[in-house]
């Protein structure tokens, strides 16, 4: 038996509760994994509040770090004792867990299992959003928004270090440094009525080629309004929530404009594509191209707490559960 945090409604971070449930010995090319950390994201309470609905009663959490307690037939490459991360392959709300092989990596040496377990998820997103989806060169010009954010402030590091100018924007003042620490070139308050206005006259009236938008409903109409022609529209999140309906036409009204809703998962689908993206990110974390927000423990019982702390936006650390 483990423990687990289980979603039986959806709501407030309320609805996550501690139950113990069963777990089972791995079969062929699984292994059963013993968490020490487990990431907390904010597709967590996507799922949590019914955005993503899913089957209730559930376990989410899609990303930890642990040791494996067991390996099934035909497994080669792990063995009981080694420390191993995975990403994008849940769900990981619980103590321990039976899960394929091909879904975990080692840890590599060197990198700390609380800075792994909050930021491996963000980090993959920021590889395939700067490497994948669309390569990043050094003459572009990006818009990167909630750049003091979990994720954000990793593509706000990257895209400075792959030589792009980088426009990042924060949801108040008292963010402004945290952004720019991260490399930002110019920061804007994405509230602000001169948003746009803004984007335009630091771009000459071009606009930029790419927005990395994670925030959702209340940037998603301002940030079409600032790319250029046949620029890039990537809205990657719903912080702020889902967006409103799109009327396609606009699309070519804003200069036949490119957009794209990707998804982690879709880019992590293969055993190549994990260890590609996790691989290039543990090398960005080792080089000290990427430095991400420290992180802060919250016991696996505190489920709740970690939400909240995760949804409060005046917040700099990333929260994970410690079982």
């Amino acid at each position: 038996m483990t423990r687990a945090i289980v979603l039986k409604e959806y709501g407030g971070p309320e609805q996550l509760t501690l139950e113990t449930i069963a777990v089972g010995e791995p079969g062929p090319g699984e292994v059963r994994v013993r968490h020490t950390a487990i990431g907390v994201n904010f597709i967590d309470t996507y799922f949590r509040r019914g955005l993503y609905p899913i089957k209730l009663p559930a376990i989410i959490g899609d990303q930890a770090v642990g040791i494996i307690e067991a390996v099934g037939p035909e497994v080669a490459d792990f063995k009981p004792g080694d420390r191993i991360a995975y990403g994008s392959h849940g769900p990981s709300y619980v103590e321990a867990r039976v899960m394929p092989a091909r879904h975990i990596v080692h840890l590599p040496v060197g990198l700390g299992e609380d800075v792994v377990a909050a930021s491996l998820t963000r980090g993959m997103t920021a590889e395939y959003l700067l490497f994948r989806l669309h390569a990043l060169t050094a003459n572009e010009t990006v818009v990167v928004h909630a750049a003091a954010g979990g994720t954000g402030l990793i593509v706000c590091q990257w895209a400075r270090h792959l030589g792009a100018t980088v426009i990042a924007t924060v949801g108040a003042e008292s963010k402004v440094e945290v952004a720019r620490a991260a490399g930002a070139h110019h920061v804007l308050v994405h509230s602000r009525p001169d948003f746009v206005a803004r984007v335009r006259e630091l771009t000459a009236g071009r606009g930029v080629d790419v927005v990395y938008d994670s925030i959702g409903r209340d940037t998603f109409q301002h940030s079409l309004e600032c790319l250029r022609p046949r620029g890039l529209m990537v809205a990657y999140g719903n912080a702020s929530g889902k967006p409103d309906p799109l009327d396609v036409l606009a699309l070519a009204r804003h200069g036949s404009l490119f957009l794209t809703r990707p998804n982690l998962g879709h880019y992590v689908s293969t055993r190549a594509e994990f260890e590609l993206a996790s691989g290039r990110y543990f090398d960005a974390l080792h080089s000290g191209i990427v430095k991400p927000h420290a992180a802060q423990r919250f016991a696996l019982a505190d489920a709740p707490a970690a939400h909240r702390h995760l949804e409060d936006r005046e917040q700099l650390t990333i929260p994970i559960l410690v079982p």
